[in-house]
């Protein structure tokens, strides 16, 4: 069995994740993987764990947080 490099749950079924900088991480949920490994909106500190807009520098979780945090133009969707 495999230990959670999150939470230190050995379970039977955990999985690796090979991260872009080449480090393997075993994980026993996603849940871990996204707490560990997903970056947090500057503005209310939610994980991000979909597209996400990344601005001067600073991530944010949608065009709300990012206007809140000084970003111009940022968008969700464009009408038309």
């Amino acid at each position: 069995m495999a230990r959670c490099d999150h939470c230190g749950n050995e379970y039977h079924r955990a999985f690796q994740l090979l991260t872009a900088a080449g480090e393997t991480l075993i994980f026993d949920c996603f849940e871990c993987a996204i707490h560990l490994l997903a970056p947090v909106c500057r503005r209310c500190k939610c994980r991000i764990i979909g597209h996400g807009i990344e601005a001067a520098g600073a991530f944010y979780c949608c065009a709300h947080c990012a206007r809140e945090g000084g970003i111009t133009g940022a968008a969700d969707h464009v009408a038309g």
